[in-house]
């Protein structure tokens, strides 16, 4: 029988939960609710970001766990992103503390650059003109002052190619622990996942069912015939096995739900396993990336003229 898997061991020591609650486009008003039964049903990842619009919310619902003795603050795992707004050194920090004024917490487990990307400051939405030029080593040293003072136990990127978290590599005092990307048995990262494995650094897999609740991707993923064949072969649904198979290859999952029953079928992968005959049959699926950062790639302004360009041709 396979292991468990329900943790991950990353490169600062700490064990990240491997199962997290995504929190990307759930609605407030909707989203506390999925954060309380996330917890109550044994989820101790939470993934939030500030861009998400949702985070005071979640901050409240968690108050009221910890303050109704229901889960400690330290059982909890917690990651949130700095947005492209924020790059500058200056404004890191004070970013960062505005996320943990929402959250109504005192550390974050886990803080990540959420895209290669930066924009002027106080800007808002996804306007062009607003791209700016990014200094990663500049923001990425200002992550590392928030590691020392221990307001961020954890720094890492987000959507971060294998060309630039090489770069980024290069230049880290602090090595980044976690990258967290797009990755699906329909978008596996096999090169990214290979390099990130070779340096030590963790992979976290967003839309690890292919987000079938997203209006802006048109996502097939879970209903991929040989998902569905292996999925049947194993009595499972196909979101369990493409999450157990996130888990044996080494990548934490955050899958996102509202709905409880999926919130819990979306947990109920460990104590079985995709066996090694089934294994190979999932990379015979046809590969396309669903989130193409299109927002982010300008003839004239922003550092990247083509999607190509933004992920250095992984694609």
């Amino acid at each position: 029988m396979e292991r468990a898997l329900r943790f991950f061991e990353l490169n600062t020591g700490a064990q990240i939960p491997s199962v997290a609650l995504g929190t990307w486009q759930a609605a407030p008003g909707v989203v506390g609710d999925a954060v309380a039964t996330a917890i109550k049903v044994g989820y101790r990842h939470i993934d939030c970001a500030q861009a998400y619009g949702n985070q005071e919310e979640i901050g409240a619902v968690l108050k009221k766990l910890f303050d109704d003795g229901v889960v400690k603050r330290e059982d909890l795992w917690i990651t949130s992103k700095l947005w492209c707004t924020d790059h500058d050194p200056e404004d890191v920090p004070k970013a960062l503390d505005k996320t943990l004024k929402d959250l109504q917490l005192d550390y974050l487990d886990l803080y990540l650059i959420h895209w290669p990307v930066s924009m002027r400051r106080g800007s808002v939405g996804f306007k062009s003109e607003n791209l700016t030029h990014p200094n990663i080593p500049n923001t990425w040293r200002a992550m590392e002052t928030l590691y020392d003072f221990g307001k961020a136990r954890a720094i890492g990127v987000s959507n971060f190619s294998t060309k630039k978290l090489g770069d980024l590599l290069e230049v880290a005092r602090i090595p980044p622990a976690v990258n967290q990307v797009e990755c699906h048995p329909s978008w596996n990262q096999s090169k990214l996942h290979a390099f990130c494995q070779s340096k030590g650094v963790h992979l976290s897999g967003y839309s690890p069912l292919g987000s079938p609740g997203t209006t802006s991707l048109k996502s097939e993923v879970l209903k991929n015939p040989i998902l569905n064949t292996v999925a049947e072969k194993l009595g499972k649904s196909a979101a369990q096995v493409a999450l157990r198979w996130g888990l044996q290859m080494g990548h934490s999952v955050l899958p996102k739900s509202t709905n409880e029953g999926r919130i819990k079928e979306n947990l109920d992968v460990f104590d079985w396993s995709i066996p090694n005959d089934l294994f190979p049959k999932l990379f015979e699926i046809e590969q396309a990336r669903l989130v193409k950062g299109s927002p982010f790639v300008h003839d004239t302004f922003g550092a990247y003229k083509t999607v190509k360009e933004l992920w250095d041709g992984e694609l």
